[in-house]
């Protein structure tokens, strides 16, 4: 009898998603980029960036990217190269993801195609190339992965229900909300009532990403990669930056003295800084962030596209200017 291990090395050659409860028969494609580090690194780096260092939403790049393998192998299981650009998606995030995006110059649209570009000879060993998975990636072919009429696509689906889920949003169990769903265009179409689940979730989680759990992280870790790059050495540069995993990124700022106090804090205590809005600074001491865009994408119903107020609303709020603030570490035992 067959083990239900939700393994991400394909070891029997089987997936099990545990969130969609779908069994995915893998490709040799698919096996083979699991054993490649690039898609393996994805199992060392948050899908919610720094917010995993304050919320239950610790889960990996590589635990969402088979989810969304599993999603397309759901709705277009012969479609065997977008179901391998579905694992190759996130492959150029940086560590803590979006966290760090933008440092540096750094982007992990161009990182990911470089990376792929460096699968070349393994994908056309499958039958396919580097070309056509960034393709595939940036909607430049048609494909399950990306939706033509601007609807929710599947990897927003993966995330917006992985995420409900990590933080006890949802109401329908995953299952029952994609047996609801179907596909068109690479949109997300569906009934009214689901569509109304997933309009909830979707502005569940964009007010999430506004709120202190979320932002406070964000600015202290960009703050302090920034200072790494500039102390004295450096402590690590840019094209070190990139290819570093979450563990890798803590260590290098846990051993550069410029840092390392403040990383420590960060750790241990991070109600030690405060989250205000606005971006007016008087006293010059205040890191500053700011929300420029949200994923508000939608599904249709029955084929229609849909609008809601909610979702209105929070864009019309962008951008959102915060403030976080050092307040210092509260009465706790920090420890050897």
């Amino acid at each position: 009898m067959r083990t239900l291990n939700a393994d991400t090395l394909g070891a029997d050659g089987i997936w099990t998603d545990p969130l969609w409860r779908l069994e995915v028969v893998l490709t040799p494609l698919e096996r083979d980029l699991l054993r490649t580090w690039w898609v393996r690194r994805l199992a060392f780096v948050a899908h919610a960036g720094a917010a995993s260092i304050t919320t239950t939403q610790t889960y990996s790049r590589l635990e969402h990217s088979l989810g969304v393998l599993a999603l397309v192998a759901h709705f277009a299981p012969e479609d065997h190269e977008a179901r391998a650009a579905a694992l190759l998606h996130d492959v150029g995030h940086l560590p803590f993801s979006h966290t760090l995006e933008g440092i540096a110059g750094l982007d992990h649209h161009a990182l990911g195609r470089d990376r792929i570009g460096e699968l070349g000879p393994l994908l056309e060993r499958h039958g396919t190339s580097a070309e056509r998975m960034i393709a595939l990636d940036s909607g430049d072919l048609p494909s399950p992965l990306l939706s033509s009429s601007g609807a929710m696509k599947l990897d927003h689906l993966d995330s917006f229900v992985r995420s409900g889920q990590a933080h006890g949003r949802t109401v329908l169990p995953p299952p029952e909300l994609l047996s609801r769903c179907r596909l068109g265009d690479g949109g997300v179409d569906t009934d009214r009532a689901t569509a109304d689940e997933l309009v909830r979730l979707v502005i569940a989680e964009a007010r999430a990403q506004r709120d202190g759990p979320n932002i406070v992280p964000i600015a202290v870790l960009r703050d302090l990669v920034t200072r790494a790059l500039a102390s004295p050495g450096p402590a690590f540069g840019p094209e070190e930056l990139e290819t570093m995993t979450d563990g890798d990124l803590w260590s290098a700022l846990l051993t550069c003295e410029a840092t390392r106090e403040r990383t420590m804090l960060l750790r241990r205590d991070p109600a030690a800084w405060q989250l205000s809005e606005g971006s007016v600074d008087e006293d010059g001491e205040a890191l500053t962030h700011t929300v420029l865009r949200g994923y508000l994408s939608l599904p249709t119903v029955d084929g229609a596209s849909i609008t809601d107020p909610g979702i209105q609303e929070l864009e019309k709020a962008l951008p959102l200017h915060h403030r976080v603030t050092f307040h210092g570490p509260g009465c706790v035992e920090t420890g050897g």
